[in-house]
């Protein structure tokens, strides 16, 4: 299998091109990036040619693409990989506005390409054992969720809110909405939330508490942030406490690490032994192609965990709920 990348702006791009090069049935041909010193050298990192105009690039034989721009372009190059009929990886969030999602959407279907959204938590070994473990009744009856999604400030575009569409609680929040709507397959209803800038001088949001309220009546909260300091032995984390009639479970996807200290700085630093989400995600998509099934995280889960974060904002800048 054929697979073009298309911007390198996101850091899970080189992850994802490192997943593709341990799969021995695919092909990375090529990277688009329009930052072309940025290209340039990602393609001579994993050994295959840079492209800096799309539609070079998409005239190639493909036969999928992962999307890593920046949040405000991931429509532009959706539609025009879905219009080459190339299947598509895209970068969380789906989009920056819910108008924007569902074209993308629209226009993958319209042209019977895959779209799925990179929803790497799912992957982890720890949240796929929870998510075993609720199917088999073992928690029984889920009552409540709290989240958390803390981790450090990644600065760059991600605090332009005209390139990223929002901060800490657009970047935390669709990861564990996701989750959350796939453990109990309902969706939210309601949003109450508090967000602002606490940790960092700068014009966008960097934090946000968030309460949920699904259309069964089961209730969550949510932590978002980059809370997390530069020199935090770990990067953060993305916790959930499920609680059930029968049982109450807490899972961390991070968590599968021990710690290492050293004469050197910093002395403490995590060194992480679980299972790769990141491959997990990439082996997915490309199974999904190989098989000719729906993705594992459809297009539509992008758009209901977008709706969410951005009705978070909404309710904090009314003060009310959304």
């Amino acid at each position: 299998m054929k697979v073009g990348m298309m911007s390198f702006a996101h850091m899970h791009a080189y992850s994802y091109a490192n997943a593709l090069l341990k799969l021995p049935n695919v092909e990375l041909v090529g990277i688009f990036d329009d930052d072309v010193a940025r290209g340039r050298n990602a393609a001579e990192q994993f050994k295959t040619k840079h492209y800096d105009h799309q539609a070079a690039f998409l005239a190639q034989e493909m036969d999928a693409v992962i999307i890593c721009s920046e949040n405000n372009r991931h429509k532009e190059m959706v539609v025009n990989a879905a219009r080459a009929k190339k299947h598509i990886l895209c970068e969380k969030p789906i989009a920056t506005t819910i108008e924007d999602a569902e074209e993308m959407i629209r226009v993958c279907e319209d042209n019977q390409v895959v779209l799925q959204i990179a929803f790497p938590v799912r992957f982890s070994e720890p949240i796929q054992q929870v998510k075993r473990l609720i199917d088999d009744g073992d928690l029984g009856e889920i009552i409540a969720f709290r989240s958390t999604n803390r981790g450090q400030n990644p600065s760059g575009w991600f605090i332009d809110k005209a390139q990223s569409g929002g901060g800490a609680v657009l970047d935390h929040t669709v990861h564990m909405v996701d989750i959350m709507r796939w453990y109990i397959g309902k969706e939210i209803t309601e949003v109450h939330a508090i967000v602002d800038s606490f940790f960092h001088q700068i014009d966008i949001d960097d934090a946000g508490i968030l309460t949920l309220e699904f259309e069964n009546g089961v209730i969550a909260s949510h932590d978002a942030s980059w809370s997390r300091f530069s020199q935090y032995p770990i990067w953060g984390d993305a916790t959930l406490e499920v609680i059930g009639t029968k049982q109450t479970i807490k899972v961390d996807a991070f968590k599968e690490h021990f710690r290492m200290y050293s004469d050197g700085n910093p002395s403490l630093n995590y060194v992480f032994y679980g299972n790769d989400m990141d491959f997990g995600l990439i082996q997915d998509f490309i199974e999904c192609i190989e098989q000719k099934r729906e993705p594992s995280i459809t297009g539509y889960d992008g758009l209901k965990a977008l709706e969410v974060a951005l009705a978070a904002y909404s309710s904090s800048k009314g003060g009310g709920d959304s």
